[in-house]
């Protein structure tokens, strides 16, 4: 929006400056005051020619005659009281006379070699109605080119709002693909590209509660079908060892529904965080060693050796968050290492780039993109971890856009199994 406003203040300079030289260049060209009193100028040749048909020492009673009986302001005068340049009182002469502007209005002046050293002046009376007329159509004309000027600034505007407008009709009605094309030639970049980002974010969380939903009441029937079972059973059964056998399985079973529900709720409040982001800054190698020593104790259950490497840099992240992230790869990592995990972290630039590689089976390639989506589990050899709903991957992905990264899944060629690489932006440099 800082653009339009420049470039529509921009524009209305400009426009008042090019009208204003063009109407004042136009007036100019049309208004000629010599045109104007052409006729009062031809009056004063005459009476000049009759002037100079009368005796010197008559001249002055001449003219006075001529001035009462025609109801002219006419004079006759020396014209060594003038304080003229000589290039005026040589235009004096010229045909036509001189004429001048004072604080009363204009009037002209006139002489030649027989009526020097006298000259002759005539008060001009101008016409005020032309002249108000004449006003009033280059002001209209002022505005009206004004309008024009900013009709070519407005319209690229208003057409650009109803693309806007008509995205967000589409949006509201449930086409949730509509976005907008943004154009280079448009003041509200911006807004375009905020409407495409919020347009994007709601279309993925109604995705996604349309997911957790429909995961939800999938996973959920189970541990409830098992319930029923026990239930009935222990209604059923007359031996007490029995039945406190089914009342165990179904606590089990309330404990699997009670941490399923955590999970998922856990997930769905997920974007809320988004806006609660803590940056702190730390360096790399002891903020990586406190995650590893918390996951200790299950690397030494499996005997899984985790190596690391890793820059002395400065670390600027929501620490939390960040090693939330870490800590579920590594832990898928445990879950499907043979014997052995690498932790690599650098830093180019402003890019940190965490690195986690096992030497387990690995993923198939075709469901390197999917992942990372909420609630996705293989249906083979890589779902061996207990009480796992496919979220951990999902929760990595989110904490790397907070930070304006990237999370990507391959094959390591130094180990032969999965290989995870975290990228985000350090955000003291952004």
């Amino acid at each position: 929006m800082k653009k339009f406003y420049l470039s529509l203040l921009a524009s209305a300079l400009l426009s008042i400056v090019i009208l204003g030289w063009l109407i004042d260049a136009f007036s100019q060209q049309t208004h000629h005051t010599e045109d104007e009193f052409a006729l009062q100028s031809k009056i004063l040749m005459g009476f000049s020619q009759q002037i100079i048909a009368q005796p010197l020492d008559k001249r002055v009673r001449f003219t006075q005659n001529l001035a009462e009986q025609f109801s002219l302001p006419l004079t006759y005068r020396a014209t060594q009281s003038l304080a003229l340049p000589a290039s005026l009182l040589t235009q004096m002469r010229a045909p036509g006379g001189l004429i001048l502007e004072d604080q009363q209005g204009f009037y002209l002046l006139y002489t030649n070699t027989q009526l020097s050293p006298f000259h002759l002046k005539l008060r001009l009376e101008k016409l005020h109605q032309q002249e108000q007329h004449n006003d009033m159509l280059l002001t209209l004309l002022f505005y009206a080119g004004l309008c024009v000027f900013m009709g070519f600034i407005i319209a690229p505007l208003a057409n650009r709002l109803g693309v806007v407008n008509d995205a967000a009709k589409k949006f509201a009605v449930g086409d949730l693909s509509a976005r907008i094309k943004v154009s280079h030639f448009t003041y509200i970049k911006d807004v375009e590209r905020t409407f495409n980002r919020m347009a994007s974010q709601i279309e993925k969380l109604l995705d996604e509660n349309k997911l957790m939903a429909s995961s939800l009441s999938h996973d959920i029937r189970t541990p409830i079908a098992c319930l029923r079972f026990g239930l009935d059973a222990a209604i059923d059964c007359h031996d007490e060892d029995k039945i406190k056998h089914y009342l165990a399985r179904m606590e089990s079973d309330l404990d699997q529904m009670e941490s399923m529900l955590k999970s998922y709720l856990a997930f769905a409040t997920l974007e809320q965080q988004a806006n609660q982001l803590t940056y702190s800054n730390t360096l790399m190698n002891d903020y990586l060693a406190t995650i590893i020593n918390q996951l200790a104790p299950k690397l030494a259950n499996q005997t899984i050796d985790l190596e690391l490497v890793s820059d002395n840099e400065n670390l600027t992240a929501d620490l939390h968050w960040l090693a939330r992230a870490i800590t579920n790869l590594l832990n898928n990592a445990c879950d499907f290492a043979h014997s052995r995990i690498v932790l690599t972290a650098k830093r180019q630039g402003h890019i940190i780039t965490f690195i986690v590689e096992d030497d387990g089976p690995g993923i198939a390639q075709q469901n390197w993109h999917k992942v990372f989506s909420p609630f996705f589990q293989e249906q083979n050899h890589r779902n061996r971890a207990d009480q796992s709903y496919g979220l951990g991957l999902a929760i990595v992905a989110k904490v790397a856009d907070w930070h304006h990264g990237t999370i990507k899944l391959g094959k390591s060629e130094r180990l032969g199994g999965a290989c995870f690489t975290l990228k985000i932006h350090n955000h003291e440099q952004m």
